[in-house]
């Protein structure tokens, strides 16, 4: 795991009962793995890291066993600081290359020592996960990818290669991103990352999705009676530029150079001192890994796996109906009187498509002819109509809830130009009373993002019985970036 920060903030498939029941994966194999790792960076200077020979070595021993095992692998180099690395890219054929499970660990090391708990220890585990999909002879109805990054450990380099090597329409296809970057530390703690913001802190939740990831994930641990806790989309792993892609993540962390608190000893055992103290050190050996936590989070990775890859997508929320806006008529949605927006401002419109290379405004809405859109008029280019200087917001009439379980679900879309940022963004927010909480949110990135209906699910249960008002926002805080946004059939049901 990188110290690099990389900010970023489709639907994955829930959690539910899957028709072939996930392996168990022997930690025996996942060891082996680990011991050959340990073997190429001793013959080789005693790292894995970017640029050296340790590294190759690695790529090629996990091609060999994938290839051998019936996978088409792809070796895709870049360069980055004058060295060339690789990740290499395994599909299991079959499966709606459509909608793509992509599960995910780097295989660099430090240049300090082997990296065999960071991270071996993730790259071992998708490994033996991967191989046990070729010896039970697994076909899901989703597409699996798998892929081991290059550079991680300077700034998330692979992976955002490989995100930034993607048309649109092949990242729309991946439907979810697994990561899994240290998942053995020999003092280990048991965190999913927090897909649903739940717990209230750092960078908010992941794109639409990612709390489904999270609670599969839940579901394995709840089952073995291990509890677990949340972490931060801080940007420190290979998840950030898929989510800065709005591509749902998730994944496991057994914990880095932090220290492990009293009460977390209480949850997990081990002691009161760092999770891992050979992070990014030399002693990073086999010697770094907790065989329990090793077990455990492989057969995590392999019932995740299982499980998502053999859903199809998320069904629309069932239930009464408690209010819906097509936009079909005007209901009484209000413009936020202290925008800074200058263009682009959120109304309800007939909009009309705009294309700059890539299509930053549909023509069409979800239903019907009218959405709510940052500037229906095309204009006379691209950027004529696009939000610009600021944000700008569009705030429903007020809803009164109902008591019971609750669930608002839009379709949206953001679109930008690669004169973007993480400065730029579409979200959602509900106001009840005083108090104004995000609860879906989409950053902008460096890259172009074409317009391409989503769908998002949030739950609203903290809600019930209260009277609210939804709040949909977009702004252009970049220099001189094109930004794009709408919002079509608002639905909040009861079920």
């Amino acid at each position: 795991m990188g110290a690099t920060v990389l900010l970023g903030t489709l639907i994955a498939a829930p959690a539910q009962a899957v028709a072939v029941a996930a392996p168990d994966i022997p930690v025996a194999n996942v060891k082996a793995h680990l011991a050959q790792l340990q073997s190429i960076a001793t013959a080789n200077g005693g790292n894995r890291a970017h640029g050296r020979p340790g590294y190759l070595a690695s790529v090629t021993y996990v091609k060999n066993l994938l290839d051998q095992a019936g996978f088409v692998t792809q070796q895709q180099s870049f360069t980055y600081n004058g060295a060339t690395g690789y990740n290499l890219i395994a599909d299991w054929p079959g499966g709606d290359t459509s909608d793509t499970l992509m599960i995910g660990a780097h295989l660099d090391s430090v240049t300090a020592g082997p990296g065999i708990n960071d991270n071996g220890s993730g790259s071992s585990a998708n490994l033996e996960v991967a191989l046990a999909v070729a010896r039970t002879g697994f076909q899901p109805e989703r597409h699996l990818r798998f892929g081991w990054w290059g550079a991680e450990e300077l700034g998330l380099r692979g992976s955002t290669a490989y995100v930034n090597s993607l048309t649109s329409a092949q990242r729309a296809a991946i439907g979810g991103y697994l990561n899994f970057d240290m998942v053995g530390s020999p003092n280990p703690g048991y965190f999913l990352y927090d897909g649903d913001n739940s717990d209230g802190t750092g960078s908010g939740p992941g794109p639409s999705g990612s709390a489904e990831i999270e609670q599969t994930l839940a579901d394995y641990f709840t089952s073995i009676g291990v509890p677990t806790r949340g972490t931060d989309f801080d940007g420190r792993s290979d998840y950030g530029p898929f989510i800065a892609n709005g591509i749902p993540a998730g994944g496991i962390f057994t914990g880095a150079e932090g220290r492990k608190t009293a009460a977390q000893v209480q949850l997990w055992g081990g002691t009161a001192t760092t999770f891992d103290p050979c992070y990014h050190a030399s002693c990073d050996t086999t010697a770094n890994i907790n065989d329990t936590a090793l077990d455990r989070n492989s057969d995590a990775i392999a019932y995740t796996v299982w499980t998502l890859a053999s859903a199809t997508e998320e069904p629309p929320p069932t239930g009464d109906t408690v209010w819906q806006d097509t936009f079909e008529t005007a209901t009484g949605w209000t413009a936020g009187s202290g925008d800074a927006a200058t263009s682009g401002r959120w109304e309800r419109g007939d909009p009309q498509a705009t294309s700059s290379g890539v299509t930053t405004q549909l023509g069409t809405a979800v239903s019907g002819t009218f959405d709510l859109v940052t500037g229906a008029t095309a204009g006379a280019s691209a950027g004529a109509n696009d939000v610009d200087g600021g944000a700008t917001t569009i705030r429903s009439p007020s809803i009164t809830l109902p008591t019971g379980t609750l669930s608002l679900s839009f379709g949206w879309y953001l679109s930008h130009l690669n004169n973007s940022s993480s400065s730029d963004y579409f979200r959602v927010r509900v106001v009840s009373g005083s108090t104004t909480t995000t609860v879906f949110t989409q950053a902008g990135a460096a890259s172009d993002r074409a317009a391409a209906w989503q769908t998002a699910t949030v739950n609203l249960s903290a809600y019930a019985g209260q009277t609210v008002q939804l709040s949909v926002e977009a702004a252009d805080l970049s220099t001189a970036s094109l930004v794009e946004a709408a919002v079509d059939d608002v639905t909040i049901t009861r079920s």
